[in-house]
């Protein structure tokens, strides 16, 4: 092989193995300084009950959805625990309710009650006996309002709730409070049965209310 071969050989092994090098270190540079955007990383980190960011410490997360027309039921997660859903079919029509102690987050009592053919004592009765220690989550399905009278609008608004005064007839409404809110309760949500707004036929929207309430100390 001619001296001129030999030379062009060693340029294009030398411009091969030059270009392999650069481009490794680039990558690997890149790779170290990566940063993914917010709405990536966001869809990346996990956090309790699927909540959009993150509960500071003394926190609890949770994730109230109401159902959806007299379909689907509804749905509460606390500090990342499924506690009522139609997969555990543990809900029912008209009121769910969760109680759950305020200091350590651990869930107390569940139960449904019949809010339109069921007997509403039981539930004026369950309302009374929470103490100022509990956190009430409740999620409406189907309806919430037929059997709602002025006693058990007392006992909701006691809790915090400013909506549960004109809960009505297959309302939407979730809900979260306790006894001893200083003001009305921040996480509530209501949307009312109307035929000329109602997304499904008869039913309002479902609604989800998420957040982080400080713990009880």
């Amino acid at each position: 092989m001619r001296m001129s071969g030999v030379l062009r050989l060693l340029a294009v092994i030398f411009a091969v193995v030059t270009t392999w090098l650069f481009i490794r270190e680039y990558i690997d540079f890149n790779m170290k300084t990566l940063r993914l955007p917010r709405w990536m990383a966001s869809q990346l980190v996990k956090t309790k009950c699927g909540l959009s960011k993150s509960c500071q410490d003394n926190f609890f997360a949770f994730k109230i959805v109401s159902g959806a027309a007299n379909v689907v039921g509804p749905t509460m997660c606390f500090e990342d625990q499924m506690i009522m859903s139609p997969v555990k079919n543990n809900v029912g029509r008209g009121l769910n309710i969760v109680l759950v102690d305020g200091t350590t987050g651990v869930v107390l009592k569940q139960k449904c009650f019949d809010m339109y053919s069921g007997d509403a004592s039981l539930l004026a009765k369950f309302l009374k006996e929470i103490s100022e220690q509990m956190l009430v989550l409740v999620a409406s399905y189907d309806d919430p309002g037929t059997k709602m009278n002025k006693e058990i609008r007392e006992l909701f608004s006691n809790l915090g709730s400013t909506h549960v005064m004109q809960l009505g007839f297959r309302d939407s409404w979730v809900f979260l409070g306790a006894q001893n809110f200083k003001s009305k309760s921040p996480f509530e949500q209501f949307l009312k049965n109307n035929p000329e707004t109602n997304k499904y036929d008869g039913w309002p929207e479902l609604l989800e209310l998420e957040g982080c309430v400080p713990r009880k100390i």
